[in-house]
């Protein structure tokens, strides 16, 4: 009897466990699946995880790159002293091999989400499931500045994961991480949303990333952040680790994020950003008493760009951004992702407080640069990713020949693959002088081949060849 009762408590109380579990904020869909439990009567997420892991994968990435030469190699007098060949003339590459995750979305067509960092210059891409089959993957697009890539494969028998809807999740909510971290093979994790909205970390060019303390460790890359009812939430991306491995921190791009980005990969290969053409700053208290606001949330415009869409919408500096098409705005980080995930020629409605009042306004985007929604428009195609900024007089880096400021730049992004850096001042286009975005945007217009930028970088004034 004793045994029976010790069996019937255990019993009620991995219910009472599960109740809670499945409860959670934001989980109602776990309202119809099942409470497991084992042939002990304890709780388990064996059957759960028996549905979704077939839909984790691992990807390897086979890729070259050139191997730098020491410059001692060169002088012929050091290759005569130890008798060396003559270098070779062209550069020399190693093949090098890399591992991550990625999660098959559509198991008909065989698409497989993943981090644009896990596949960045992949020469070949092989995705290999849990019952060990192994594919050649192709690149159907990929995005770096929210670090998200697809890719696709040629196979029957596959399982898919459904995507959730990640702005109802919240903090304190259940997920597993799942991946394949330090090459081991696919291993699960548990732990709970730890914080939303994640930013400024400077890990990509639009965050919004779901921390979670869900063990994340190299090689999860590209892995499922999955909730208890089996619906995918997140890719994982990143993780603070000062000792190299998890210390409880890790870093998701949301689902909803993905969803938007792998919807124009699918439909031109590539993510073509609307601009609305403003420079906004966060909404802190001490400006909220300087315009005369109730402090709160959202993102003031500083500047409007001429011909934009803010400037057709009737946006002007000093108005405070609070919404866009009715989803609050937290801040300028924010905004520059909700607005950086809308797709050209899309008509928005964004509310505003100007003046005490709130106000709705509707702005059609136009199409942005490929890296940034700031910085885009006809002509600045050249400098896709960098966020640029009239100086005006009176700036403290206005000099004696007025300029245009770098004031943000997109890692990955063709301004910084070109060489431009963040406190550059463009002075000058193909030695025509620039004094506004404007008439840098102008002189960008008349560029056919090759273009030569005199910048300001600190004390010394350079030219930056571009192609």
């Amino acid at each position: 009897m004793a045994e029976v009762v010790s069996r019937l408590g255990r019993t009620l109380a991995a219910i009472l466990v599960f109740s809670i579990t499945f409860a959670a904020p934001g989980m109602s869909q776990t309202a119809d699946r099942p409470l497991y439990l084992n042939d002990d009567g304890l709780p388990t997420l064996a059957p759960l995880l028996a549905e979704v892991t077939p839909a984790v994968v691992n990807i390897s990435v086979e890729s070259s790159r050139s191997v730098e030469m020491n410059p001692l190699f060169n002088d012929p007098f050091f290759r005569r002293f130890f008798d060396m060949q003559p270098p070779p003339q062209q550069p020399q590459r190693r093949q090098q091999m890399s591992a991550g995750s990625g999660v098959i979305i559509d198991a008909e067509k065989g698409y497989v989400l993943t981090n644009h960092h896990v596949v960045e210059n992949g020469d070949r891409i092989t995705v290999t499931l849990k019952d060990r089959r192994q594919f050649d993957a192709e690149l159907i697009g990929s995005d770096p500045g929210t670090d998200v890539a697809l890719v696709k494969i040629d196979a029957g028998n596959l399982t898919a994961l459904d995507l959730g809807d990640s702005d109802r999740l919240q903090v304190g909510d259940y997920v597993l991480a799942i991946g394949n971290p330090f090459g081991l093979g696919q291993t699960v994790t548990s732990g709970i949303v730890s914080a939303l909205g994640r930013s400024g970390l400077n890990i990509e060019g639009y965050e919004d990333f779901i921390q979670t303390d869900a063990s994340i460790n190299p090689g999860n890359s590209g892995g499922a952040l999955v909730t208890l009812d089996g619906r995918l939430v997140g890719v994982n991306t990143a993780i603070i680790a000062p000792s190299g491995g998890n210390v409880g921190i890790g870093f998701a791009v949301p689902a909803n994020m993905a969803k938007a980005v792998v919807d124009q990969l699918i439909e031109f290969g590539e993510v073509q950003r609307g601009l609305l053409g403003v420079t906004i700053q966060d909404f802190t208290p001490d400006l909220a008493e300087a315009l005369g606001l109730e402090a709160g949330a959202g993102a003031v415009i500083t500047q409007v760009e001429p011909d934009s869409s803010a400037e057709a919408a009737g946006l002007q500096p000093g108005d405070l951004i609070v919404s866009v098409d009715g989803r609050p705005v937290a801040g300028s980080a924010d905004l520059r992702s909700q607005i950086g995930l809308k797709r050209t020629g899309r008509s928005i409605e964004i509310g505003i407080i100007r003046n005490g009042e709130r106000q709705t306004v509707v702005a059609t985007l136009r199409r942005g640069a490929q890296g940034g929604p700031r910085a885009g428009g006809h002509g600045l195609e050249w400098l896709s990713g960098a966020d640029l900024r009239n100086l005006e007089p009176g700036d403290p880096l206005y000099g004696e020949i007025p300029g245009v400021l770098v004031a943000r730049l997109d890692p990955g992004s063709r301004a910084a693959r070109s060489g431009i850096t963040v406190g550059d001042i463009i002075l000058a286009v193909n030695r025509v002088p620039v004094a506004s975005v404007a008439e840098l945007r102008e002189q960008l217009t008349k560029v056919d081949r090759a273009l030569a930028l005199t910048i300001q970088r600190g004390s010394a004034r350079i030219f930056l060849i571009m192609r």
